[in-house]
């Protein structure tokens, strides 16, 4: 567990580095995922007898990396999917798309459907269709890149990706929905941000994470606009 990024912790909550390309929780690739190092760290740390309880209230796709909270008791657990329903648990992310988006900012209104692990833009009417809505703002330009501060207002799978791809600007390195597949191993997406409510406390927690130190992100002053 040594390895396991850790931010912030208290008896209520943990936030952590999520790298890139492993799982928020396991699946059936069988790779070790974030919940069960979460449960692990805790276990260890404050030796636990069995299992130590810790609440999966947010994911992050596979590829994508950054900052994740979970939740320590259930009451926590409870209170913070409360906010995330009511809009009250913000995510930032950051890209860098390979195209530059017509609009240096825009409001994007979608219908997704997952199928077979690939996500399309569906009619509304159709069965299994799930509205999706991402806000997004250039923030700065390098030749064909650019780098792009999005929040989402939905949390739909490979939102971002799909919908910014829609636009004529996918993610650098990403092969499942770019045109012009970039040579990368890591998909240029990062969940740089987390602002919430303490869940029983009166104060609003803000964490912030850079991405990491390769290319396309060295393309960028992303300390100018990441603070």
């Amino acid at each position: 567990m040594e390895n396991l990024d850790v931010i912030y912790e208290d008896n209520h909550i943990v936030v952590v580095v999520k790298p890139q390309n492993v799982p928020s929780q396991a699946d059936e690739s069988g790779d070790l995922d974030m919940l069960s190092m979460v449960k692990a760290y805790v276990k260890e740390k404050y030796n636990k007898p069995g299992e130590a309880y810790i609440g999966l209230v947010h994911r992050l796709d596979r590829p994508t990396g950054g900052i994740m909270v979970f939740a320590r008791t259930s009451k926590a657990a409870n209170r913070l999917s409360e906010q995330i329903k009511n809009g009250e648990f913000v995510k930032t992310y950051y890209c860098v798309t390979d195209g530059i988006p017509k609009e240096s900012e825009g409001h994007l209104v979608n219908y997704l459907k997952k199928d077979d692990n690939i996500v399309k833009i569906v009619p509304m009417s159709e069965t299994g269709a799930k509205r999706a809505e991402t806000i997004y703002k250039v923030l700065e330009v390098e030749k064909n890149l650019a780098l792009v501060k999005v929040n989402i207002l939905t949390g739909r799978s490979h939102q971002i990706r799909v919908q910014m791809a829609n636009i004529g600007a996918s993610l650098f390195g990403d092969g499942k929905y770019g045109k012009n597949i970039s040579k990368t191993k890591h998909l240029a997406l990062w969940a740089g941000e987390l602002s919430f409510k303490h869940p029983t406390k009166d104060e609003t927690l803000s964490f912030k994470v850079y991405p990491p130190e390769e290319k396309p992100w060295t393309e960028f002053n992303v300390s100018k606009f990441l603070g």
